[in-house]
């Protein structure tokens, strides 16, 4: 997988506006009503995760999910990220419509 040119970056950021690229990654912040609705989310991020085998720096407090993403055997971003931050973003969505 090669690492993707910091204008691609930008150009596929257009379709995903939660998601931000700085410090060689892209990240997302997402809050959510409460601690168990962020938890039941993460849960499913997680099997999405080892579906790709592809896994996220992330951190949570409370309601709050902090996500980085990018391949560390190239150093950057690549193709995978960007798949996974779709997969992320569909759960998010289907997790605030509950």
């Amino acid at each position: 997988m090669s690492k993707l040119s910091e204008e691609d970056i930008e150009k596929r950021l257009i379709r995903l506006p939660e998601w931000e690229y700085y410090d060689n990654a892209i990240h997302a912040e997402f809050e959510f009503e409460n601690f168990k609705d962020c938890f039941s989310a993460m849960s499913r991020i997680a099997f999405e995760c080892e579906a790709l085998n592809h896994h996220p720096e992330w951190t949570n407090v409370y309601n709050v999910l902090k996500i980085s993403l990018n391949t560390h055997d190239v150093d950057g971003v690549t193709l995978k990220d960007f798949k996974l931050a779709e997969a992320i973003e569909l759960i998010v969505e289907e997790e605030e419509e509950e």
